[in-house]
């Protein structure tokens, strides 16, 4: 089998008195969306910052394509081939989506005119509409101005963003929350298209809805620990539920291993899903 995107074992990451992450462990392979889930305070936000660069872990190892990697800022994460797409999406309302998805990268009239640094918006525009009709994504016109649309078509410009840098990994948070069904479902077969186009996928939510429709596997996390692992055609909302809660340890979860660090079997129920 070839090596996971990315692998991550035994990580550790405390804020003061709080021990945030415990001997966590987690990958995602090329092509497969992995979902990461738990309740407030399980410890996501923080896994996902520390893939991301934003947090430095203090232990742990991290691998890449099958190689050790360090990360330590959110550069390091994109030099790699890392991407996340936060939930406040960071996205210019007063600038179309051309303009949104070259912000920070515009593209510049070649040649003689070069020199004048004019940026080039007609070919940043057929660049933009090659990169959303690629993606089967539905925008009205990508000389739109963003603050016109949906939340679904906000979402979908914001994660096509992310895929100019050409990344092996994206990571997701909460890509759905607050949205309606509509909009809901053009978020959702954009990530069946990322798997489908051979990314890895990390999918952060709170709704179990929206992860048993894309997700391949489910990772818990409860109070900063890995609490279960579960393929998603193999399981149930219950199961993953119970282990949301506390109620089981990953040696307990279908597919767990009873001996890996950081399971938490005894850990009280005291979250609510």
């Amino acid at each position: 089998m070839s090596e996971p995107v990315l692998d991550l074992r035994g990580v550790n990451k405390r804020f003061g008195a709080v021990q945030a992450l415990s001997d966590v462990d987690f990958h995602v392979d090329a092509g497969e969306v992995v979902a990461l889930v738990g309740d407030n305070g399980a410890g996501k936000s923080t896994l996902v910052k520390t893939i991301s660069g934003v947090n430095l872990a203090d232990s742990g190892e991290f691998r890449f394509l099958g190689e050790p990697a360090s990360i330590k800022n959110p550069l390091d994460a994109a030099k790699l081939g890392i991407a996340t797409v936060y939930q406040d999406l960071a996205l210019a309302d007063n600038l179309d989506v051309a303009e949104n998805l070259f912000l920070g990268h515009e593209e510049y009239n070649p040649g003689p005119l070069r020199w004048l640094w004019m940026i080039d918006d007609i070919k940043m525009e057929k660049d933009s509409s090659e990169l959303i009709r690629s993606l089967s994504a539905r925008i009205p016109s990508v000389t739109t101005p963003v603050a016109s649309l949906s939340g679904g078509q906000r979402q979908i410009v914001a994660i096509a963003r992310s895929l100019l840098g050409q990344p092996k990994l994206v990571m997701l948070d909460e890509p759905t929350a607050a949205l309606g069904v509509a909009q809901t479902r053009q978020v959702l077969d954009l990530i069946h298209e990322l798997k489908g186009r051979g990314h890895g996928v990390i999918v952060i939510s709170h709704n179990l809805t929206d992860v048993f429709e894309v997700a391949d596997r489910i990772v818990v996390l409860y109070l900063g620990r890995n609490a279960g692992e579960f393929m998603t055609k193999d399981t149930t909302r219950e199961e993953v539920v119970l282990a949301i809660t506390g109620g089981h340890g990953i040696g307990d979860a279908p597919g767990g291993n009873g001996d890996a660090p950081g399971g938490n079997g005894d850990a009280p129920a005291e979250v609510a899903p």
